[in-house]
């Protein structure tokens, strides 16, 4: 039965909203009227500018999401546990839809749902929806609505999305606080220079007497940011401006993304990043029931580094002229050793996806050790330089009223 997303007023003029399930918008007003409410807007219930028209904020236009990685798999997770119980799915969509807080998460669940009651499967309702749902989670929902193990596939999508998440924030973790600690810095610096070393300029611009060699450089660092600061901002504006074109160039961007592997530290950090993704789509997409070929192309396209996902594609060209996943991915460097290793004993002993599994935690886990030991070596660093800096312009200050006080005494 479709659903419809409905506005209405009540006796006492309060407005309501909402999703109804009717055969049609005429049968979705003349229920509203049996419960007392006078109808002013139905609508099929869509994710489409009419309902996010009503929120003042067109999510489609915008690019916005419906619910981002983490309420997707809060999401997964709820759907999970209803399925597991025993609920059918068109139950537990309605359930789900009547639990959302916010109308386009009530709209979207909605639609499912009524994409569901019209027969169409759940993974088709969801690949109409690319933007929430990527293509990994419609595949691993088709194999499990295939094999009739929708409940535990939902769990275990749900324990990926969870565990990419989990890792995302822990990175993320451990570059703030060099990041805050940097930007402070730079503010900071930029004050001193430009307002209080030209204070100081000007007490001494009249004295006949040579400045400390300090305080001259100081002073001409000053007068230079002084003067083009704006200039030297638009450039800054204009390199990010540049950087952001050549990443949307496809030739560019793959160049880049391997320039970025030969890192010393950052480089290892996106490989160990890209290889635990991958390990870890992989082995779910194959626990799932879908083919290795198909698993191989959907793992690589969540790769975010163009060079590993290159790579990727050229394993899937080999295993699919019959060589073996081990060996495949074994001949393409930028994947860590330890990738190849773990797909050689899944295929000797017949458990791929537990093996790839494993290497995904593995990854996973040295990646959180480099971003944290990175992050506390960094730390210190930068206060230090930060102090260095600041001592710097504090002497500059300091040296000529130093002088000063020596001629008078």
């Amino acid at each position: 039965m479709p659903a419809y997303a409905f506005e209405a007023l009540d006796a006492q003029g309060a407005s309501h909203k909402g999703v109804i399930d009717a055969d049609s918008a005429k049968a979705a007003r003349s229920l509203l009227r049996t419960r007392a409410l006078i109808p002013l807007s139905v609508e099929p219930a869509t994710t489409g500018a009419g309902t996010q028209a009503r929120a003042g904020w067109n999510l489609t236009l915008w690019g916005g999401r419906v619910f981002n990685a983490t309420l997707l798999a809060v999401w997964t997770r709820q759907l999970a546990g209803l399925v597991a119980a025993g609920l059918p799915l068109e139950r537990a969509l309605a359930a789900l839809a009547e639990e959302a807080e916010k109308p386009d998460q009530r709209a979207l669940v909605a639609s499912l749902r009524s994409e569901v009651n019209a027969g169409s499967a759940f993974a088709r309702a969801l690949a109409q929806h690319p933007r929430e749902f990527s293509a990994t989670y419609v595949a691993v929902i088709a194999a499990g609505e295939q094999s009739g193990q929708l409940g535990r596939v939902l769990e275990r999508l749900a324990d990926d999305l969870e565990a990419r998440e989990n890792l995302r924030n822990k990175l993320i973790a451990a570059s703030l606080y060099p990041a805050i600690v940097s930007a402070i810095a730079v503010i900071i610096v930029v004050f001193l220079v430009t307002y209080v070393v030209p204070q100081v300029a000007s007490v001494f611009s009249g004295s006949q007497r040579a400045l400390p060699l300090l305080t001259v450089i100081m002073m001409g660092i000053s007068d230079g940011v002084r003067a083009h600061g704006w200039l030297m901002l638009g450039a800054l504006v204009l390199l990010t401006g540049g950087v952001i074109f050549a990443r949307r160039q496809p030739d560019l961007r793959l160049r880049m993304d391997a320039a970025w592997l030969r890192l010393p530290l950052a480089g290892r950090l996106a490989r160990g990043y890209n290889a635990a993704r991958f390990c870890g789509t992989l082995a779910m997409l194959a626990s799932s029931g879908v083919p290795i070929l198909k698993a191989l192309q959907t793992a690589a396209e969540t790769l975010s580094n163009q060079a590993m996902r290159a790579d990727a594609l050229d394993a899937l060209v080999l295993v699919r002229e019959g060589a073996p996943l081990a060996s495949a991915i074994g001949s393409k460097k930028r994947f860590p050793p330890l990738v190849a290793m773990f797909a050689r004993l899944g295929e000797q002993t017949g458990q791929l996806p537990t093996m790839l599994q494993r290497a995904a935690e593995q990854l996973s886990a040295e990646v959180q050790r480099r971003a944290m030991h990175l992050a506390t070596v960094l730390e210190p660093l930068l206060i230090v330089a930060m102090g260095v800096v600041v001592m710097l312009i504090v002497l500059a200050v300091l040296l000529p009223i130093m002088q000063l006080n020596q001629l008078v005494t």
